[in-house]
C-alpha cells in the first residue's frame, strides 16, 4: 500500500468521525498491521501505511469485499424480482 497522509484517509472513507479513524488506526497499529511515521514539523505530518503482515491481508480482504458486492448484488436482484 502506498503511503497516505491522515487526511488522505478521512476522505477516502465517508462518514467517518476523526475520533473513530484515530481509534481505529491506532488499533491497527498496535495489532501489527500499520505502521505509523510522525514527521516531526509545523503542522505535524502523520502518515499510515501496511506492515508486511498487513500487506498480508490484503488478498483475505479483497476477496470479502468481492463476496459482501455479490451479496449485495442478489439483494438488489431478488427485491426487484
Amino acid at each position: 500500500m502506498p503511503i497516505k497522509r491522515f487526511s488522505e484517509l478521512e476522505r477516502a472513507i465517508p462518514n467517518v468521525s476523526q475520533k473513530m479513524l484515530i481509534q481505529q488506526l491506532r488499533c491497527l497499529e498496535r495489532d501489527g498491521i500499520v505502521q505509523r511515521t510522525i514527521h516531526p514539523q509545523v503542522p505535524p505530518k502523520v502518515e499510515y501505511q501496511l506492515t508486511e503482515i498487513g500487506e498480508a491481508l490484503r488478498p483475505t480482504l479483497r476477496a470479502l469485499l468481492d463476496w459482501a458486492d455479490l451479496r449485495k448484488r442478489h439483494i438488489t436482484h431478488a427485491s426487484k424480482g
